[in-house]
């Protein structure tokens, strides 16, 4: 976690906060975070996509290792969307399949907010 690593020493908690934005970033295309999140977040949503244009059950098994098991208002989970429609929408895309797109300082404590989405 080389944006985040410096914010404190509870590992685990990255690590779910990492699954969690993930799973809702597949479901929702897009998200509104931090800029340091986004980035971090960037790496493993990437990572998923390629795992879902691959297909197979291999593939399917690490994304489903990583995935939190909810569901989207259309009752279709992240790793069916993953490898559904998110698979078939980038097949002949090589990487790059997120933007960050910069927004005004959040309020309370003036941290840079980005919206990141799927292209």
């Amino acid at each position: 976690m080389s944006y985040i690593q410096k914010r404190g020493k509870n590992t685990a908690w990255e690590q779910a906060l990492m699954r969690n934005l993930t799973s809702e970033m597949i479901l929702a295309e897009r998200l509104q975070i931090t800029e340091a999140r986004a980035k971090e977040l960037r790496r493993h949503v990437e990572k998923m996509i390629t795992l879902g244009k691959r297909g197979d059950l291999h593939a399917r098994r690490q994304a489903a290792a990583w995935l939190r098991d909810i569901e989207s208002s259309k009752n279709q989970t992240a790793l069916d969307k993953l490898f559904k429609d998110l698979a078939k929408k980038y097949k002949t895309r090589n990487g790059g399949y997120t933007r960050i797109l910069k927004l005004d300082n959040r309020k309370g404590d003036n941290a840079p907010m980005v919206i990141i989405e799927l292209v």
